[in-house]
């Protein structure tokens, strides 16, 4: 055994041990002292328990009789008044705390002066009592209790506390009609309960007891005859108040129960009582009540709570009575994870406890109670371990007795299976308590508590029966293992269906589902909607997990909503896509032909899966679809566009669907989806990020172009289409058809893809620098690879190496290039670069000296107006022929003369 001495210096009026990290906080009359748990370690094998004395909290105007401390909160309780604090460990502002001069908030003066009125008043003649009071929050503030610090630690403490942030005070006033009672007037069982982050449904159990993070916290305390729950983490606000039937002596809050000591009524009043009758009236009734700590936890710990995906049930729900067990003189009771120990004294002759008189009970100062000091021995004490009932197996004989209610799903089922839900999740979330094959165990539970709960909303038709929907999810059954648990024994006639049975099969349609109903009971959920919502009957019939619908049951009710005044383009284009299935085309082509090729593209903006479908998170093409690519595929290609536009397919999954339409391998573009990518550029679409998109065709045509690979369909536009219709396809200049004009070239899409791919290069977007490190796939061998490659460095300004490569490959090609390019700033190439290098190629003679002779004359024009005539004659050659040259001098000395 191992003793540590903590010296006081006032007399301990109450103690409690903070459930996390084992430091003590011991309360006096006017201060409360905290002494922290320490570990000196003696050497590597031995290491001791030491407490330090690091703080000391002092509280003016009220006097503990019961505290309780769990990671920096700390709950105080007088008689009548309940206060919670926390002790702040980061500084605010650089502030410290020094010896007793940190005070935390300076209580209101009304208040304060009231407190002191009210003891100045106090006398043996008449009492003063003040008025109940609740306060949360920043507005615990204002009750006049007066809390200050004082730091008594040591300087290299991990944790120091530095103000204190006040949750809650709450006064009650005292029952003066039972005020002969000191008892019924009060408080006790203060206790504030941690709940620790889990990771529900994790196997993770690394974290221990100091690593763990506080998720939620809880405070509980009573009176003789009601008990309250507050939570006080993030927000605080009272969560349940427990009705006693009896009047309570202590109760013990745990994360799943709360066990509450109530004291059975005198049987009774003659002086003397026969022994059983004695007996009778020592006992006591030990209940058990359910408790809402799970459920605010749990939303505390899981995002989707209260989404589509999970649920819980509220807090806001009413506490219910779970078990009441007779014991002889209870005296004391605590608990230790599913245990609950118990003190009782069955004596008869035992004396009864103190009286005051009611008026010193009434009154706010108290007196020291002075003890009759017990006897050397004394008969009839009794210790208690019991073993509470395995959360699984309660709830399991809750479930039995919710089968009363199996044909009417009440309020009161729900109530009742709730509780049954809350009581297996409570269980979960003290995982760190649990074997492996309990947590299994009570995994399953949970999941079976989640499916009754679904058959309850699901038959329920009341405001809250959507929740149909998460119970479901979470308790991982089936659509069709849901649909086996409906009661389809009604007539059709007389069958009605439930918003929550309806709401939960239409969103789980709409998911994707990789689940393909009978068709059996894919009839049967057709016949369902047409019953309670044929409006949506279009689109449940294109869910993939009713594929195996039988399209004449389909057409059947599709056609009654036809002669119902509900037709539309959708209800056309579902009627197309059953004809398709059943191989009806004329039926088909009639449908189809109702109505124009924009009004279709809206019918599929209106239900996607006409068109596209996904199975086990793959794009799947529907059979629609598929006719489409052959007899439409610019209906095809516009429907898609339309999907983008209106967010109901991404670009990624668009690329997808049509590559696996066209059934080509992922590093292989189909026409079709060069096709939409074009239709993107001209439908200019605000989430498409063009540089990206350019990327992609004029990859595309790069590499069609390099393999001269012919595209695989017609292409749905042409360049000039393109060029008319879309501001980022630019006309193609004048020198790049002069360049190819000499080329003859006998497909026509690669000429097509060519223009293409020179009209982007030619438009106001494009990043021209993007497109370089592709180009070298493209031979400038050919006229076609040679205008790419000449417009690229064009484009990046290169003048002087495009005039060079034009004098060299096609001379025809370099004045209408001159005339359309060296402009502006680039003016002066016209006799620093073109005349002399003109000239060079004259002197060297060969068979192109006929077209370098007409340039040279055509840029001598040229520089003639652009220079004077000094100027001109600078940049003449010096061996020139002075004939050939003069009428351009006569001309460039007379120009001023003619302007």
């Amino acid at each position: 055994m191992s003793i540590v001495e903590m010296p006081l210096s006032e007399a301990p009026l109450c103690i409690s041990c903070c459930p996390a990290k084992g430091d003590l906080l011991v309360g006096c009359t006017n201060k409360l002292v905290l002494f922290s748990l320490k570990y000196q370690i003696i050497n590597e094998d031995f290491s001791i328990v030491d407490f330090e004395r690091s703080l000391i909290i002092h509280i003016d105007n009220i006097t503990p009789i019961e505290i309780s401390f769990c990671v920096g909160y700390v709950a105080v309780m007088s008689d009548l008044e309940v206060l919670i604090v926390k002790l702040e460990s980061d500084p605010k502002n650089g502030e410290s705390i020094s010896h007793y001069s940190h005070e935390t908030n300076k209580p209101v003066k009304q208040a304060e002066g009231t407190r002191n009125e009210t003891l100045q008043l106090e006398s043996d003649d008449f009492v003063i009592c003040q008025k109940p009071m609740e306060l949360l929050g920043e507005k615990s503030e204002q009750s006049g209790v007066s809390v200050t610090l004082e730091s008594t630690g040591l300087a290299d403490e991990k944790i120091k506390y530095f103000h204190v942030q006040h949750l809650l005070y709450r006064r009650f006033a005292p029952d003066i009609s039972s005020y002969v009672l000191s008892d019924d007037i009060k408080l006790h069982s203060l206790q504030l309960l941690p709940i620790y982050q889990t990771g529900f449904f994790t196997s993770d159990r690394k974290n221990s007891s100091q690593e763990k993070e506080l998720l939620s916290l809880f405070c509980f305390f009573s009176l003789p005859h009601v008990g309250y729950l507050y939570m006080v983490v993030k927000s605080v606000e009272l969560m349940s108040v427990y009705q006693y039937p009896e009047k309570s002596q202590q109760a013990v809050l745990t994360p799943q129960f709360l066990h509450v000591i109530t004291s059975c009524g005198h049987v009774g009043h003659g002086p003397r009582l026969c022994s059983a009758a004695s007996l009778l009236s020592l006992s006591n009734n030990l209940q058990c009540f359910t408790v809402r700590c799970s459920a605010a936890a749990a939303r505390e710990e899981d995002p989707y709570v209260d989404t589509t995906l999970k649920a819980c049930p509220p807090v806001s729900m009413d506490v219910c009575a779970l078990r009441i067990q007779l014991f002889i003189g209870l005296k004391a009771i605590c608990h230790f994870k599913n245990h609950v120990v118990l003190l009782t004294k069955a004596n008869p002759e035992a004396a009864p406890e103190r009286r005051e008189s009611p008026k010193r009970l009434l009154s706010r100062t108290g007196t020291s109670v002075k003890l009759k000091a017990p006897p050397a021995a004394e008969a009839g004490w009794n210790l208690y371990i019991v073993n509470t009932i395995s959360p699984v197996q309660l709830y399991k004989e809750m479930v039995d007795y919710s089968n009363t209610y199996k044909t009417a799903k009440t309020q009161g089922c729900i109530h009742l299976l709730s509780e049954a839900h809350l009581l297996v999740r409570a269980a979960l979330m003290d995982a760190g308590q649990l074997e492996p094959g309990e947590k299994a165990e009570l995994l399953e539970a949970f999941k079976d508590s989640c499916g009754h709960l679904g058959d309850c909303y699901s038959r329920l038709d009341s405001q809250h029966s959507h929740l149909a929907l998460p119970y479901y999810k979470m308790s991982g059954l089936s659509m069709a293992e849901v649909l086996a648990r409906v009661d389809w024994t009604v007539e059709d006639a007389l069958q009605k269906y439930e918003r929550g049975l309806i709401f939960y099969i239409n969103h789980s349609l709409y998911e994707n589902l990789d689940e393909e109903l009978s068709e059996e009971l894919a009839a049967k959920v057709v016949h369902m909607f047409h019953v309670a919502e044929p409006k949506q009957l279009p689109h449940v019939l294109c869910s993939p997990s009713l594929k195996n619908i039988n399209p004449l049951t389909a057409v059947s009710y599709l056609r009654k909503l036809d002669t119902s005044g509900s037709s539309s383009v959708l209800v056309t284009l579902t009627k197309a896509a059953m004809a398709l299935r059943m191989g009806d085309l004329d039926t088909y082509r009639n449908e189809m032909e109702i109505h124009s090729e924009m009004k279709l593209v809206s019918g599929f903006i209106l239900e996607p899966r006409l068109l596209i479908q996904q199975r086990k998170g793959q794009i799947v093409p529907a059979e629609l679809a598929a006719h489409l690519k052959d007899t439409q595929p610019a209906l095809l290609v516009a429907s898609v566009l339309g999907l983008q536009k209106n967010n109901k397919i991404g670009i990624e999954e668009a690329d997808s669907f049509f590559k696996v339409l066209c059934g080509k391998d992922e590093d292989k573009i189909p026409q079709l989806l060069v096709d939409f990518w074009e239709a993107q550029l001209v439908a200019c679409l605000p989430d498409v990020v063009l540089q990206e998109l350019f990327f992609k065709l004029t990859s595309q045509y790069i590499w069609r172009l390099s393999t001269r690979q012919p595209p695989d369909t017609i292409p749905l536009r042409t360049s000039k289409d393109l060029i008319n219709a879309c501001g980022h396809y630019g006309l193609i200049y004048p020198w790049v058809n002069i360049l190819l004009s000499s080329d003859s070239l006998a497909d026509k899409n690669y000429t097509e893809d060519l223009s293409k791919l020179q009209s982007l290069m030619c438009g106001p977007s494009f990043d021209i620098a993007s497109i370089v490190p592709f180009l070298e796939p493209l031979s400038e061998d050919t006229l076609s690879g040679l205008s790419v490659h000449v417009l690229c460095r064009t484009r990046l300004k290169e003048y002087e190496q495009c005039i060079d490569t034009l004098l060299e490959r096609c001379p025809e090609a370099v004045i209408p290039y001159a005339n359309h390019e060296l402009k502006e700033d680039n003016r002066t190439l016209w006799w620093k670069k073109l005349l002399p290098e003109l000239c060079q190629k004259i002197k060297c003679g060969g068979e192109k000296n006929q077209l370098y002779l007409s340039s040279l004359k055509e840029t001598l024009s040229v520089v003639a107006v652009e220079l004077e005539l000094r100027d001109f004659v600078n940049v003449l050659p010096e061996d020139g022929t002075a004939a050939f040259f003069l009428p351009y001098l006569l001309y460039c000395s007379q120009k001023k003369s003619l302007t």
